[in-house]
């Protein structure tokens, strides 16, 4: 059993003001990781501080926040679905009586899915795609780039230059990613700290309480397995949205595997878990401390 007592509801808009403040801390590490996954093979393999260091160089600090503003727009369509469609399932799951891991799991992938497609459709907000050029654009030969000077003009630019095909793309990799991860990060959150909740920590012999540092705990456990389970989708979707060609992710997949070996599914791995890691320790504190603020007037 996970949760005892019904689910409160919060306003949808909650979770994405949470996963926007976070994003805005940790985005220098969002984009090394971009940008070591876009890396193909190289020999010597660049480092995740050689990748920062040279992204630094390029134009100091403001080059580290390259393509922020796709990823606020990415956090306020993709994570504010995936997690207010999450609360909404699992507030309307506790009625019917105790959740289950096994229920909270599939309410996180089916609210991942619609974060997925919220976030990459056809006829909407191309963030993901947008994000990833965007961070990675620097890595390309001059003639080669795609020069996005926001989100909103890169946003007009994709339309004009790919038309609605061009919204779809890495749709079906996205969609898969955005399951793997809410059921990885947001749906083992939630099974983390009911486990520290019910059980004394090992060693210290100590229970947590629900407070500042069980959710610092959980969160950090829930980023080590979203980081380990969606790494290699991660990969495999960051190179078909960084692609001009058309690319399936059979293809990448065979040809990645081919040139690189399995390891390049884990490319990136330490960036990314530097990066969401305390970008999961973040989103988590700052969407309880927004919730308990919520619940602290009068119901509307």
């Amino acid at each position: 059993m996970i949760q005892p007592s019904p689910v409160p509801s919060c306003p949808y808009w909650i979770g994405g003001v949470a996963a926007s403040m976070a994003a805005s801390i940790t985005h220098p590490l969002d984009l090394t990781k971009v940008r070591m996954q876009s890396l193909g093979p190289m020999v010597p393999r660049p480092s995740m501080f050689a990748v920062m260091r040279t992204s630094f160089a390029e134009s100091g600090l403001r080059s580290l926040y390259t393509g922020l503003s796709a990823s606020l727009l990415r956090q306020m369509s993709y994570s504010l679905v995936r997690l207010g469609a999450y609360e909404e399932m699992k507030r309307r799951l506790s009625r019917r009586g105790r959740l289950t891991t096994g229920k909270l799991l599939l309410a996180a992938g089916a609210a991942g899915a619609l974060g997925g497609i919220a976030g990459n459709p056809a006829g909407a907000f191309p963030v993901d795609i947008l994000l990833v050029r965007m961070t990675s654009d620097s890595l390309k030969p001059p003639e080669k780039r795609y020069g996005y000077r926001s989100a909103l003009t890169g946003l007009m630019n994709l339309l004009r230059e790919e038309g609605v095909k061009g919204l779809c793309r890495g749709l079906g990799t996205n969609a898969t990613r955005a399951v793997l991860m809410n059921v990885s990060q947001v749906g083992s959150y939630d099974a983390f700290k009911a486990t520290l909740l019910q059980n004394h920590l090992p060693l210290v012999n100590y229970r947590l309480q629900d407070n500042f540092c069980l959710h610092v705990v959980a969160s950090l456990a829930a980023g080590a397995c979203g980081t380990t389970v969606c790494s290699p989708a991660d990969v495999i979707r960051t190179r078909i949205m960084n692609s001009s060609v058309k690319a399936s992710p059979v293809h990448v997949l065979i040809q990645s595997l081919r040139e690189e070996g399995p390891m390049f599914m884990f490319k990136g791995w330490t960036p990314a878990f530097m990066r969401l890691g305390p970008n999961t320790v973040l989103m988590f504190v700052f969407y309880e401390q927004l919730k308990r603020w919520w619940s602290s007037f009068p119901q509307r």
